[in-house]
């Protein structure tokens, strides 16, 4: 059974193996998102890229990024990754909500024409 390590929160939980990232950390009572994006997101389909997390541990243990990240998070390290778009295959530690996630000019409309257009 894989485990998720939140960093920050100092809690660690299992889950079954393949599960996604996003909805074991709600299960959990981890929230992924910050601030008004607790209320503006998109629950979880890959549309607002707002569930970042830092894989500070285990990234090989994730299912590799999907086009939708590779949009979303153009200009963030290889490490960031939407935590809806993620399946998990093995231990993991995680950071949720990191400094550099979200509202840098990463997501969106950004982030898209940076992906198509280059950095």
């Amino acid at each position: 059974m894989p485990t998720i390590q939140y960093e920050q929160e100092e809690q660690q939980v299992g889950c079954i193996e393949g599960a996604n990232l996003r909805k074991a950390s709600l299960d959990a009572g981890v929230n992924p998102y910050n601030g008004v994006n607790n209320l503006n997101n998109c629950s979880g389909v890959g549309q607002c890229g707002t569930c970042v997390m830092e894989i500070v541990e285990g990234l090989e243990n994730l299912s590799p990024r999907s086009d939708v990240e590779e949009v979303y998070l153009a200009d963030r390290p290889a490490n960031f990754r939407l935590s809806c778009r993620a399946s998990i295959f093995g231990d993991v530690t995680v950071r949720t909500r990191p400094a550099d996630g979200v509202g840098r000019g990463s997501n969106s409309l950004v982030g898209a024409v940076k992906a198509l257009f280059g950095r």
